[in-house]
């Protein structure tokens, strides 16, 4: 099963992710990542909520519903009972940040990400 970009516009993410992983036997999720350093900059020093290539909306326009970081995200997993068996964060166009790093920089550096999970046990 493939969500892309589409997680956060769900009500119910966890419930989307868990209905995946008990239909499918592998889930593939991908998202814009909100933790990413352009947006932090944006909200901090311009006070508004961000604009990007990957997020185009104005605030009140936008679909998304449930906005998540890299690190929330790889939380939710955890909540979910996923099980993560690959993950890579994206450039701006799409590319991979071939980064050897701590997730915690996949979130500074990651516009978007995408995983590749399955059910645990």
């Amino acid at each position: 099963m493939i969500l892309s970009q589409t997680l956060q516009a769900t009500r119910q993410p966890r419930v989307v992710l868990e209905h995946m992983l008990r239909i499918g036997r592998h889930a593939i999720v991908s998202f814009p990542n909100f933790g990413h350093w352009r947006i932090r900059l944006q909200v901090a020093l311009g006070g508004h909520m961000p604009h990007t290539d990957n997020l185009p909306y104005a605030w009140y326009e936008t679909p998304n519903i449930h906005f998540c970081s890299i690190k929330d995200f790889r939380e939710l997993c955890q909540v979910a009972g996923a099980k993560m068996e690959r993950a890579v964060a994206l450039n701006a166009w799409g590319a991979p940040i071939r980064l050897k790093m701590p997730w915690w920089v996949w979130n500074l550096m990651g516009e978007q990400a995408v995983f590749l999970l399955s059910r645990r046990g």
